[in-house]
């Protein structure tokens, strides 16, 4: 799947050429290009302040691509502006059991800094969107870290909202165990 989103203008203010046009497409494990692509904007994202602030270790940049392939449940799709990778976004099917029926999480959104606030989050989600209601899911989802402003109003501006059954319960809150 192939989606082209035609910016304005680039962010220099001039009009933007048919090579500077945003196209998001199913990321494809078996291609070394996007391999690359996943590694190298994974990479990226892990060292911003919102993604830990650490490069990705070498055996993680080793060996991601393969682990994700070998993931039935995994999907993802690039964005790129001409031939140049610039986002990702990292997929992973679930299951809602108070509906019975599949759900797909967002797991990572990635914009490369360079080429943020042109419309390439929102031409991500909306091939995440597309592809859960393809795989028949009932909602996504996604965690975001409560500083990330700029995440945060990207999901509202997408629809998405936080997580509440019952407001006297509050908001879901997301927490982990590691095991090292």
């Amino acid at each position: 799947m192939v989606i082209d989103t035609p910016n304005a203008s680039s962010p220099t203010g001039s009009r933007e050429s048919e090579s500077d046009a945003i196209s998001v497409s199913a990321l494809d494990l078996t291609q070394a290009a996007d391999r690359e692509a996943l590694v190298g904007l994974l990479d990226e994202y892990a060292q911003t302040p919102e993604g830990g602030g650490q490069a990705l270790p070498d055996a993680v940049r080793h060996s991601i691509c393969e682990l994700l392939a070998s993931r039935p449940h995994y999907v993802g799709w690039l964005a790129r502006v001409g031939p140049q990778p610039v986002g990702l976004i990292n997929c992973f099917e679930g299951v809602s059991t108070f509906r019975a029926k599949p759900l797909l999480n967002i797991h990572d959104l990635i914009v490369s800094a360079p080429f943020r606030r042109r419309g390439i989050a929102r031409a991500l989600l909306a091939a995440a969107e597309r592809g859960a209601r393809e795989r028949g899911c009932c909602k996504l989802t996604l965690e975001v870290l409560e500083g990330n402003h700029a995440a945060i109003s990207a999901y509202q501006a997408s629809g998405f909202q936080a997580y509440e059954l019952d407001p006297a319960m509050g908001r879901a809150q997301f927490f982990e165990k590691k095991f090292y």
